[in-house]
C-alpha cells in the first residue's frame, strides 16, 4: 500500500520506505521475512515453512506470502528502488526448497494446508494454483538464474495438469503470464519433481517418483497433528497421525473430488486408530491446535532418494493407544511397519491400509490374491490370510506375512457443511456422494504388542503385485518396539529405524536414530539423524570393514576397522541428516 501510494503520489522518499520495510518485515513468531527462522512462523533452511507457531502451512499462509511478496518485487524490479537486499535469496531459494516438492501437478499437497483442507471453495488445485501463479509473478522480477528454471518448472504443471486446468481458476493478470510462457517455446515443460525431502522443522516426508509420490503427515510436541477454529476442520483429529497421501499423475481428483466431506475420517490411510467416537473440533471463536506427546516424528535421506522415517504414536487424552510407525520409501515401494500397538480401553484399534477415493460411480476393480472381488456397493469381507492385493488404477498391496485384512466396498454422502461451519469459509449443505474401496487390518480390542507389515506399490499392475509378493525384493529383519528394519539386497540397502539402542540387520545403534546404509561399488554411504531430538550424539556400529573415509560431514566421526563405528553429533541438528562415505 505505501508502496501505490509513492507511485500515484511520485513520492520516491514512500517507494524507499516501502522497499527498505521489506527487509525488515516480521511475523507473527518475530522472524524477518528474508531470514531463515529457528522457531515459530516463517521459512526453515530444511524448506519447512511453519504458521501459527506448530504447523505445516506451506500451502495456505506460505502461498499467499510468497504472492504478497512477489507482487512488491515484481512491482520495484528494474527500478532504482529495486530490493537490493541480498538475503532476499531466500524467497527465491524457497520456490524449489519449499513449494516445488509440495506441489504435483500444479496442485498443492493437502498435507500442508491445515485448516483450509475443509473449505469448500478451497481445494488443492485452487491453492496449487495460486502458488504457480505466485512463482509466476516473482520471476518478472526474479534475476534469470532463478526465472528460467521457475517458468520451466510452471509449464510442466501447466500442462500436465487436464483435470482442474489453472485457466478455470486464475485472473486475467495471472493468465497472461501463464500464456506468456506455455507460447514460448524457448522454454521447456519442466519434469516432475523427484527425490525425498524430509521437512524435519515440519514433520512432513515427501517421496517423489517420476509417476507418482506419497506424503507422510506426522506431528509430535513440536508440531501440531491438526489446527481446528473458527468452524473449520471439524473432523481432523487423525490427519497428523502418520496419514500417508497418495499421488498418481493420472488420479489428480483424488484429494479434491469431494473427498473431505465423504471419507471415513476415522479410516485414514496410513493411520492407526482408537475406534472411539470423537467430537467436532473447533467449534468456538478463534483456531487451536493439539499436539501430542510424542518426540519421535521424521526420519533421514540417503543420496536424496531413499528414506527411513518413523512416529511414536500416542494417543490423546481419553485412549491409551500406543504404537511404533515406520515407513521405508524406496524406488518403486513404500514399506509400512507398525509394532508396539497396545492399548487397554476395551476399544477396537485399527489399522487402515487404504481409503481410495473411487469417484462418483467408481467400479474398479478389487483383487485379492489373484480373486476378483464383487464390485457391489456395501459389500465386505474378511481374508483371513491375505497375501496381496490389488486395486485398478490404484496399484498393488503386499502383506509379507499372511494378514488378516478386512475390505469393504461403500458409497459415503456427507457435507462440506459438516467440516465447516465458518461464518466466511462454511460449506454447503448439499449432500456429496463418492464410492469407496477401504481396506484395513483389525488389531481386536485392548491389542498388547500387536503389528502389521504391508507394502505399497503405486501403479503396479495386478500380474507386478503378485510377483513382488512371490519374490520378496524386500525382506524384513525387525519390527518390534527395539528395531524396525528392511533390506533392499539388490540395491545393497539396509534401513533401519533404532526406538532404543539396539542391533538389528547387523547394525548397532546407542539410541533412537533413523538409519540408512548402502554398499555398492566398494563403497558404504551412511545417512544418519535423531528424529527424536532428544540426544546429543549416537554411535552407530556397522556390520562391515572399512578401511578409510572418503567423505564425512563435520558432524560424523569414523572409527575404521572390521566392524567400523560412527560417532555422529545430533544435538542441536533439528533432526536432519547426517552422512559419510567409508571405503
Amino acid at each position: 500500500m505505501v508502496a501505490l501510494r509513492g507511485l500515484l503520489g511520485q513520492d520516491a522518499a514512500k517507494l524507499a520506505s516501502a522497499r527498505d520495510a521489506l527487509s525488515d518485515v516480521r511475523d507473527s513468531g518475530r522472524n524477518s521475512l528474508f531470514r531463515y527462522t529457528g522457531s515459530g512462523d516463517g521459512f526453515y533452511e530444511d524448506g519447512s515453512f511453519v504458521q501459527h507457531d506448530v504447523v505445516a502451512y506451506t500451502g495456505t499462509y506460505g502461498t499467499v506470502l510468497l504472492g504478497g511478496t512477489a507482487y512488491l518485487l515484481s512491482l520495484l524490479a528494474g527500478s532504482e528502488w529495486a530490493v537490493a537486499d541480498p538475503q532476499v535469496s531466500v524467497m527465491y531459494e524457497a520456490v524449489e526448497r519449499t513449494f516445488s516438492p509440495v506441489v504435483f501437478d500444479g496442485l498443492m499437497m493437502d498435507a500442508v494446508r491445515g485448516r483450509a483442507i475443509s473449505r469448500e471453495r478451497a481445494g488443492d488445485h485452487r491453492d496449487g494454483a495460486a502458488t504457480v501463479a505466485a512463482i509466476l509473478l516473482l520471476a518478472t522480477g526474479a534475476p534469470t538464474a532463478y526465472a528460467d528454471r521457475w517458468r520451466a518448472l510452471a509449464k510442466g504443471w501447466l500442462t500436465r495438469n487436464r483435470t482442474t486446468p489453472f485457466t478455470a481458476l486464475a485472473t486475467l493478470p495471472q493468465l497472461a503470464l501463464a500464456k506468456a510462457v506455455l507460447s514460448d517455446r524457448s522454454i521447456p515443460a519442466g519434469a516432475r519433481t523427484t527425490g525425498h525431502f524430509v521437512f524435519a522443522d515440519m514433520d512432513r516426508v515427501v517421496h517423489r517418483q517420476p509417476r507418482w509420490a506419497c506424503t507422510l503427515s506426522l506431528s509430535s510436541k513440536r508440531i501440531s497433528a491438526y489446527e481446528a477454529g473458527n468452524g473449520e476442520n471439524l473432523h481432523g483429529w487423525y490427519t497428523g497421525d502418520g496419514m500417508t497421501y497418495l499421488y498418481d499423475g493420472d488420479d489428480l481428483g483424488q484429494f479434491n473430488n469431494g473427498f473431505w466431506p465423504t471419507v471415513d475420517p476415522y479410516r485414514l490411510p496410513g493411520t492407526t486408530v482408537d475406534t472411539r467416537k470423537r467430537t467436532d473440533l473447533g467449534t468456538g471463536a478463534g483456531t487451536s491446535t493439539y499436539r501430542p506427546t510424542n518426540a519421535v516424528a521424521g526420519g533421514a535421506v540417503l543420496h536424496d532418494r531413499y528414506g527411513a522415517s518413523a512416529m511414536e504414536l500416542i494417543g490423546p487424552s481419553g485412549s491409551t493407544l500406543r504404537a511404533r510407525k515406520s515407513w521405508f520409501l524406496l524406488d518403486n515401494a513404500v514399506i509400512a511397519l507398525g509394532a508396539g500397538i497396545t492399548a487397554s480401553d476395551g476399544r477396537t484399534i485399527e489399522t487402515v491400509v487404504e481409503n481410495r477415493n473411487l469417484g462418483t460411480d467408481g467400479a474398479q476393480r478389487l483383487t485379492v490374491d489373484g480373486v476378483r472381488q464383487p464390485a457391489d456397493q456395501g459389500w465386505t469381507k474378511e481374508f483371513g490370510h491375505a497375501r496381496w492385493a490389488h486395486v485398478d488404477g490404484v496399484g498393488g498391496y503386499v502383506f509379507p506375512d499372511p494378514t488378516a485384512l478386512q475390505a469393504l466396498r461403500e458409497e459415503r454422502t456427507g457435507t462440506w457443511r459438516a467440516l465447516n461451519t465458518g461464518a466466511d469459509t462454511g460449506g454447503s449443505t448439499d449432500p456429496v456422494t463418492r464410492r469407496y474401496v477401504t481396506l484395513w487390518v483389525d488389531h481386536g480390542v485392548s491389542p498388547t504388542d500387536a503389528g502389521y507389515a504391508y507394502v505399497l506399490l503405486p501403479g503396479a499392475s495386478a500380474a507386478a503385485t503378485a510377483v513382488w509378493s512371490q519374490s520378496r525384493p524386500v525382506r524384513i529383519v525387525a519390527n518390534d518396539a527395539t528395531a524396525q528394519a528392511v533390506e533392499v539386497r539388490r540395491q545393497g540397502l539396509t534401513a533401519v529405524n533404532f526406538w532404543a539402542a539396539a542391533t538389528a540387520a547387523g547394525i548397532t545403534a546407542s539410541g533412537p536414530a533413523s538409519v540408512l546404509v548402502q554398499r555398492r561399488d566398494e563403497q558404504l554411504t551412511v545417512a544418519v539423524a535423531d528424529p527424536s531430538r532428544t540426544q546429543t550424539t549416537v554411535t552407530v556400529e556397522l556390520p562391515f570393514p572399512v578401511s578409510r573415509v572418503v567423505t564425512a560431514d563435520p558432524t560424523v566421526a569414523v572409527t575404521p576397522g572390521r566392524r567400523p563405528l560412527l560417532t555422529v553429533t545430533v544435538g542441536g541438528s533439528r533432526g536432519h541428516t547426517h552422512t559419510a562415505t567409508l571405503s
